[in-house]
């Protein structure tokens, strides 16, 4: 056997099977052996864990919307990709929305691709949009190399990405159907929120009520018949209200192919807890009751929920009006990519879950969503993207001093648990001060 360019060892080491021992060896950018921890392996370089340290593989978040290129004050490649590393994500998935233009056309893709190349410090790929009208670009930008399609069911907050009426909804199912294409919808319904109270004014639960879970349930259902009767795999995005869960368990078991995922918001923070005016909490679907938020760790351990990813939705501090704390207003959408893995442990291990659960909603299950199929574990043969995460040790956000290129969160002033040591790309530490070394990706090229 060649030497190995490194060998990191650790008492605790996260593979699918549970936590062990061992000694993980990376050649070439791919792990290239795993072994006791004692082994004699040749290596470059030897890293020898702390006894409080956990080797994690890096996460995979498949759902941040980065808004680069034109609306990059919001958020850009190069902030968004230090936040995720800083995080412990070594890979994000960028969505068709907030940038301008959407990515919803093959140009589209491109000029974003070209936007990304020099400033990304993990990988990046990317999804394209399913918007009114655009049916013929779904297969060139499949062909591309996208990893799916979203689509919104009612206004997305920006007039550039429409919503899809149901007949356009089935369009483009049936299209993606052709191609086995993946759709990945924002499931509120729109006829129920337009006949809801609108949110005026800085009283959450005003805001709460004029986003009802019918809104969200009706539109799952619409989904999940539409795919039965197409065949087209889908996905339901930031899944808030814990009623869809058994309609998702009982089409997945009657044979639709459909995956679903929630976020650490919803698994973090209840609905009875948020301030009136404090419209950093704002995101759709919103932040709901906390007997819905333990619904939803129901469902993630029973697997009807697979994957837990960021939702990162940023903007500029004065879009979410806390001057006047109205959360009728407000832009909708909640920054968290740095602060994911530590927000979604703390809550994870009150709860009895381990550091393998957390590692398979937030690394190999988004990883196999995306189809990157040598992510997302550490086994041989796989990407050596890893993760050096302190779980007992706990930390104070200071928004401040995040990633991010705004400073607004509402994780701000929270104690979490976990502190992300290192982030390891192909093997090698990222390195925030250096040049950007994160690839772009193409849907089936891993």
């Amino acid at each position: 056997m060649n030497a190995l360019d490194l060998v990191v060892r650790g008492r605790r080491v996260v593979r699918a099977t549970g936590e062990q021992a061992g000694a993980v060896g990376v050649r070439n950018g791919r792990i290239g052996a795993i072994a006791p921890y004692d082994a004699e392996l040749d290596g470059a370089r030897d890293l020898w864990l702390s006894d409080d340290e956990v080797l994690l593989p890096g996460l995979v978040d498949s759902h941040v919307h980065v808004n680069d290129p034109g609306r990059t004050e919001w958020e850009g490649f190069t902030t968004a990709t230090k936040a995720a590393a800083a995080g412990g994500v070594t890979t994000i998935v960028d969505m068709p929305l907030n940038s301008i233009p959407p990515t919803c056309d093959v140009p589209a893709l491109n000029l974003k691709r070209k936007t990304a190349e020099t400033q990304a410090y993990v990988d990046v790929g990317f999804w394209g949009g399913a918007i009114p009208g655009n049916v013929p670009d779904l297969r060139p930008l499949h062909d591309a190399g996208v990893f799916g399609f979203k689509c919104f069911l009612l206004h997305s907050g920006v007039d550039e990405f429409p919503p899809l009426d149901p007949q356009e909804l089935a369009e483009a199912m049936r299209e993606l159907s052709a191609f086995d294409g993946l759709l990945i919808v924002h499931a509120e319904d729109a006829h129920r929120i337009d006949a809801a109270t609108p949110p005026n004014g800085a009283k959450y639960l005003d805001f709460l009520h004029s986003r009802p879970r019918e809104a969200e349930n009706d539109a799952v259902a619409g989904v999940i018949d539409l795919a039965r009767q197409t065949g087209c795999r889908v996905h339901i995005l930031h899944v808030s209200s814990a009623d869809v869960l058994p309609l998702i368990a009982d089409a997945r078991a009657n044979g639709v192919r459909i995956t679903a995922e929630t976020c650490p918001h919803y698994l973090t923070f209840a609905a009875e807890e948020i301030p009136d005016g404090a419209t950093q909490y704002k995101c759709c679907p919103p932040i709901r009751e906390a007997a819905n938020r333990e619904l939803l760790w129901t469902g993630l351990r029973d697997g009807t929920i697979d994957l837990v990813v960021s939702d990162h939705s940023p903007s500029t501090i004065d879009l979410k009006h806390l001057d006047t704390g109205d959360f009728g207003t407000a832009w909708g959408g909640i920054a968290s990519l740095q602060l994911c893995l530590s927000a979604v442990w703390t809550a994870a291990r009150s709860r009895g879950f381990t550091l393998t659960d957390v590692a398979r909603w937030m690394s190999t299950a988004p990883a196999a969503h995306t189809g990157l199929h040598t992510m997302g574990r550490i086994e041989v043969g796989y990407d050596a993207d890893l993760c050096i995460l302190a779980p007992d040790d706990t930390f104070t956000v200071d928004a401040s001093k995040l990633q991010h290129k705004n400073a607004i969160t509402p994780y701000d002033g929270r104690t979490l648990a976990g502190v992300v040591r290192s982030t390891w790309l192909r093997g090698e530490p990222v390195d925030l001060a250096a040049r950007p070394r994160g690839r772009l990706l193409t849907r089936g090229e891993r």
